[in-house]
């Protein structure tokens, strides 16, 4: 009889800790998740896909379009919870005293194999312009000026400091700042013409099947080797992953690759989808990162993590 009410006991035991350990999830403070997007069709993509995840979990996603200097002085006074922009080494000068001072915490790195430097189209190159090196001896076919993205940008301040330095000769080159869609709509009028243009590329990212272009060779001290090979790392304001828990956990595990950002971007500029229905086509092409991405994560409100997310995709 004794070992029967024992038998029960630990059923009943166990039942309970089961559903507590379900039930376990974040506090209502943390189901709105406040993220940034430059405007970079890469983190645009990313930010989607998370997206796509944390509406199937129960929480809600909101996107301040920020650059990147606000957006890390959004997340040291917590109006930011999650970055997934962390360009590294390009970022390197901006991002190293918020680590430093702890304002901000560098959750893990969400690509790799990535690219990030100076490039021409094609043409240029087999004119001769295949490194740095190169374009101050095609200084007047390039006009002087080298494209770049939104103003205040790391990239930017990185080829400031190659001018004023007079790396190069390029001391009496310009930078043209717009952005990401105004550039590449100079580099698209230049191809057409068949005119030089040097400017900031960067995998993953259409560009690289929309244009022929050539990556230089020679920029380490400024964007890194291996053609600014790139790392792209996951940031969240000091704490977040203690204090939200659950989705800290999603975050620390969700990684991209090239191929699957590539596919959402295509998906957008070449067939005209909406984000949102890219993002979630590419989920359901890879059901095998949901595993890993929702390993031990709940939903909002305690519920199967995978089983939810798998259920909003309809995939098995």
């Amino acid at each position: 009889m004794k070992k029967a009410l024992l038998r029960a006991f630990f059923r009943v035991a166990l039942a309970c800790t089961a559903s507590h350990a379900l039930a376990a999830a974040d506090p209502q403070s943390c189901t709105q998740v406040h993220m940034a997007g430059p405007g970079w069709t890469d983190i645009d993509a990313t930010n989607a896909m998370s997206g796509v995840v944390l509406k199937a979990l129960g929480y809600r996603q909101e996107v301040a379009n920020l650059s990147v200097p606000i957006t890390y002085q959004g997340l040291k006074k917590g109006q930011i919870d999650v970055f997934l922009g962390n360009w590294m080494p390009a970022q390197a000068p901006l991002v190293k005293p918020f680590v430093e001072e702890k304002s901000i915490d560098v959750v893990r790195p969400n690509l790799s194999q990535a690219k990030f430097t100076l490039a021409v189209p094609d043409y240029a190159a087999a004119a001769g312009v295949h490194s740095f090196a190169d374009l101050q001896k095609n200084a007047d076919k390039f006009d002087h000026r080298i494209y770049g993205i939104e103003p205040g940008a790391p990239a930017n301040q990185n080829i400031k400091k190659m001018v004023e330095e007079k790396a190069f000769g390029l001391g009496d080159w310009k930078l043209v700042e717009s952005s990401e869609t105004a550039m590449l709509t100079q580099v698209e009028r230049a191809i057409r013409d068949k005119k030089f243009i040097v400017f900031l590329a960067w995998e993953p990212h259409l560009m690289n099947t929309k244009f022929k272009l050539v990556y230089l060779d020679g920029g380490d001290k400024y964007f890194g080797p291996h053609y600014g090979g790139a790392t792209v790392n996951t940031v969240a304001r000091s704490g977040y992953e203690q204090q939200c828990p659950n989705v800290g956990r999603l975050f620390k595990q969700m990684a991209f690759n090239v191929d699957l950002e590539n596919g959402v971007i295509s998906d957008v500029l070449d067939k005209k989808q909406k984000i949102d229905t890219a993002a979630t086509d590419a989920l359901k092409r890879h059901p095998e990162l949901l595993k890993t991405w929702l390993d031990g994560v709940t939903t909002a409100n305690g519920g199967n993590g995978l089983e939810a997310v798998e259920s909003a995709l309809s995939v098995k």
